[in-house]
């Protein structure tokens, strides 16, 4: 049986045997033509995880390999010392719960207790590099918290103002309202939970066919102001049925659970032949109103798992 713990020693002492030939192995040569490799810089106030080892794993082959086709792959290494999840750390550290609190604590104090807490674990990081014989230069990294890197990356972001390659817009991100600051997808994952919330189903009325509905679920009503289409599925099938009151209601067949009260099923429609028919906006807003607004289209997404299939 393979001793894998013995073959790791074994495969460590060869490679101390090349120490030199490595740490060359990870500069320029500029006789050779290179293969640009940039070390997305992990932050080291936490120890590595196994994913990030992972990914270490995968960047190292492709280096090596490319270094074992003859080419030149400088490897410098860096470290992240920016963003939320290191000051959110010191925060916790310190007992502060909110922007003020930092501000009364003091911003200069806050933001070196931030600094001397990005390397806290970097000890276990180079153990992790060693252990994983990752190839690259640790011995002069780039660390975004330094005057020089950052001021490169304001040089980077003139350059490409002078050629007219930035531009600005909106785009819409999640907001941390504690935080006073947007969030990034990876920031919001650390935050994740599952919790429940309250789903609405709503009437739409059909354009020009009083008493007849269309009835919709959804999980983000909040969004219903701004609501211009209804999704259904394209071999769905639908029901129209008429309830007690004489009203109609349009949804599919096998969510017929969600009605209460008695009802009778009037007409069986597949679900593309659904696509077209106009509704009343639920709200009077003149930007959201044209030729192609509030009528039922297809989705691809619909399902008839939950909710009523629209």
């Amino acid at each position: 049986m393979l001793d894998f713990k013995k073959i790791e020693e074994k495969a460590k002492k060869v490679w101390k045997k090349y120490d030199k030939q490595i740490d060359n192995s990870v500069q320029d040569d500029k006789k050779k033509k290179i293969f640009s490799f940039l070390e997305g810089p992990p932050t080291a106030n936490a120890p590595p995880g196994l994913h990030h080892l992972e990914v270490r794993t995968f960047k190292d082959l492709i280096c090596k390999y490319q270094f074992m086709k003859g080419n030149s792959v400088p490897r410098k290494g860096g470290w992240d010392c920016h963003g939320l999840p290191v000051e959110v750390q010191v925060e916790k550290s310190l007992g502060l719960n909110s922007k003020k609190d930092i501000e009364k604590y003091g911003s200069s104090k806050f933001i070196k207790k931030c600094k001397d807490s990005v390397f806290s674990n970097i000890g276990d990081w180079n153990i992790s590099t060693e252990e994983l014989a990752y190839w690259i230069d640790l011995e002069n990294p780039y660390r975004t918290l330094d005057n020089n890197y950052i001021e490169s990356v304001w040089w980077s972001l003139k350059e490409l103002y002078k050629k007219k390659l930035l531009y600005e817009s909106y785009k819409v991100v999640p907001f941390c309202p504690r935080c006073e600051t947007p969030l990034s997808s990876h920031e919001v994952a650390q935050g994740y939970k599952d919790i429940k919330e309250d789903s609405v189903y709503i009437a739409f009325e059909i354009k020009n066919k009083p008493k007849e509905y269309i009835l919709a679920w959804t999980t983000t009503p909040w969004t219903l102001p701004g609501n211009v289409a209804l999704a259904v599925g394209k071999d769905l099938d639908y029901v129209k049925i008429k309830l007690a009151d004489g009203d109609f209601v349009y949804l599919a067949k096998e969510r017929l659970e969600v009605i209460r009260g008695e009802y009778e099923v009037v007409e069986n429609i597949k679900g593309s032949n659904l696509v077209g028919i106009e509704y009343e906006p639920l709200f009077d807003i003149e930007k959201l109103q044209n030729e192609n607004s509030h009528k039922i289209i297809l989705g691809d997404f619909v399902t008839t798992e939950s909710g009523t299939g629209i």
